[in-house]
């Protein structure tokens, strides 16, 4: 057969930015989508998301006034986004007689997946420890009644907040620590009550080796028990941290990798940084990405009741 110069082999080259494109199914349990940070590009902040992986954002709240943002953002881009309604223990002084009822109209709607972030923080004096744990009964009371899983947030506050929980046991639904970076002990004593932790880009700062890495290295935290959250804006994974090792570092693709050097900072992270999460965690863990990836997911959609 005659060979033609023309009729060279061609070599497709793949694109690294398409690259395990059908691997990750994504669900982001946490992004603080209404964080001024991003009002001038939300759209192109969610296209940027749904071209990572990521299917659905929760919308964590933390104010009456975000609660209602959320909501308003959740019915504009149905399916993609969805809301929750709750008092962060910082702004537990804001509290007034008619929140309650407020929070409750909100939690009614469909769009509405969880109560939260509430809980306590006693790191920073916003608001009194006092008004912090009766916003935080009143809250949990919400969750229970709407019978809605609860995102939730303690900070120097381990005992307190560990006999509040425990007082409405059983009957306080899935509850969910928000973003978590606190130790191993306090981490152990939740999960043994069945509460599910959320990683974040915290995992990456993770010095202390008495955290996240000691809970996973030591199978305390299981796939079972594990949501990723951006908490984008905040929470950058920073893949180059030095504490991360070269085994853990080599694992990240170049597709992750240019989602988090074009789009994300320190400054102002996007939830397209997930699928370099769930590549960290998943080598921390010894498991596949896609394996995590479709663990959370399922995760996720079995805890906010999403289809």
């Amino acid at each position: 057969m005659a060979c033609h110069p023309n009729d060279a082999v061609k070599v497709n080259h793949p694109d690294p930015m398409k690259e395990n494109y059908d691997n990750y199914l994504l669900i982001d349990a946490g992004s603080n989508m209404v964080n001024k940070k991003f009002s001038r590009d939300l759209e192109s902040v969610l296209q940027r998301a749904k071209d990572s992986g990521v299917q659905k954002i929760i919308v964590p709240c933390t104010s009456l006034k975000t609660s209602k943002e959320a909501l308003r953002l959740a019915r504009i881009y149905p399916g993609a986004l969805y809301s929750t309604a709750g008092i962060h223990p910082h702004e537990a002084k804001s509290w007034e007689d008619n929140y309650y009822d407020e929070l409750k109209n909100i939690a009614k709607n469909p769009e509405c997946v969880a109560i939260g972030i509430c809980g306590l923080d006693y790191n920073k004096d916003f608001s009194t420890p006092d008004m912090q744990r009766k916003v935080f009964e009143l809250q949990i009371s919400l969750a229970i009644e709407m019978k809605k899983p609860i995102m939730v947030n303690q900070k120097g506050a381990h005992e307190d907040f560990l006999c509040i929980i425990k007082s409405h046991m059983p009957s306080l639904l899935p509850v969910i620590l928000h973003s978590f970076t606190g130790s191993f002990e306090e981490a152990s004593q939740y999960i043994d009550l069945g509460m599910y932790i959320g990683i974040s880009g915290g995992l990456c700062k993770d010095s202390s080796g008495s955290g996240l890495k000691q809970l996973l290295s030591t199978r305390i935290l299981t796939l079972d028990r594990i949501l990723i959250q951006s908490d984008s804006p905040f929470m950058y994974p920073n893949a180059r941290a030095a504490n991360l090792t070269d085994t853990v570092k080599s694992s990240l693709t170049q597709r992750s990798l240019g989602f988090l050097q074009r789009y994300c900072t320190f400054h102002r992270n996007e939830p397209c940084s997930l699928p370099i999460l769930v590549e960290l965690l998943a080598a921390f863990i010894n498991k596949k990405p896609e394996e995590v990836a479709l663990a959370t997911s399922y995760n996720a959609l079995k805890i906010f009741g999403m289809s």
